[in-house]
Parts: structure tokens; sequence; C-alpha cells
């Protein structure tokens, strides 16, 4: 393998994505009163319109905000909710913190990983699905606790994961 293929192998190339995302979001940060503090809303932003962060619309937000690339990557790396890869149109979130864990939660992402086919930060086939582990998500007198985008499903059984992932691919017309 050349050093060039080695390099496509390994670095995903962005070039595909809309120009008129990117001028969409260099419109919402010009029309901002100041960029001084709104790294992440910006971000934010500019994961709704592309639905994730790759490099170059990292790098984007650098350029325009006049900051180190690094600085940029360090924020999407550190909060959960930033991702660097394509998510599925649902993300499944399944709540791994002390009391979901105490309460089976372990037994839940696996039996989740069973039924969807795929692995943690990993998108099902169709598309439809990506299925993450998040540490809490804040509503332990629930636990074990599935969240399917905004919709908290708490005291989730192992028996009950099959019917809520039917619900939408029934919602897609797939099932």
């Amino acid at each position: 393998m050349t050093k060039q293929q080695a390099i496509s192998v390994t670095t995903p190339m962005t070039q595909d994505l809309p120009k008129e995302k990117f001028d969409e979001l260099e419109t919402f940060i010009d029309q901002m009163e100041t960029t001084k503090g709104a790294l992440i809303e910006i971000l934010h932003k500019a994961q709704n319109l592309f639905g994730y962060l790759p490099r170059d619309v990292q790098l984007f937000v650098a350029r325009k905000l006049g900051i180190p690339g690094a600085e940029v990557y360090g924020v999407v790396s550190f909060y959960s909710y930033f991702t660097t890869k394509p998510r599925g149109k649902y993300t499944i979130s399944c709540c791994m913190g002390t009391a979901c864990f105490v309460r089976g939660a372990d037994k839940i992402i696996e039996r989740l990983k069973e039924i969807l086919g795929i692995e943690s930060n990993e998108i099902t086939e169709d598309g439809l699905f990506t299925l993450i582990d998040v540490r809490c998500i804040g509503a332990c007198g629930l636990a074990p606790i599935v969240k399917v985008d905004e919709k908290v499903y708490g005291r989730v059984k192992e028996e009950e994961l099959e019917d809520i992932i039917n619900t939408y691919r029934l919602l897609e017309g797939k099932k």
C-alpha cells in the first residue's frame, strides 16, 4: 500500500458535505452578536445541520472563530452529545451509570447489541439505529434507563427491548 492509499484509508474524506450546509452554518455564526464563549452553541448548530462533526466541519468552525482546531476537537471529544461519526436516524442511549448498572444495564445493553446486530457506537445496516452507552442520564430513580432520541424508557426489562425497537421500525415501515 502506498503512503497516499494509507492516508485515504485512515482519514475519511468529507468532500461530499453539502456546501449549502456550510453556508447556513456561516450565516448562523455571522449573525451572532458575539462568538466569544459560543463554541458549544455553534457546534450544536453544526451537528444539527450535518448530523455529526467530521474534521472538515470542525476546522471550518475553528477558522471562523479564529481558534485552533485542537480547541474545537477538545470540546467535541469531551462532550458525549457530540459525535464525529454519522449516526442512525434514531440514537439509542443505554445508561451505564451506577444506579442503572446495579439494576442490570449491562444485560440491557448486551441484549440491545444482540437485537440490533451491532456494537456500541455503530449504526445498524439499515441506517435506522445507533447504539451508545452513556455514563448517566440523570434519572436514577427510573433505572435501568434506555433513551431513544429524547424519549426515556424507565425500569426497562430485557423482554421489552424488542417491542421498543419495533416501535421505531414500524414508524419507518420496516420490521
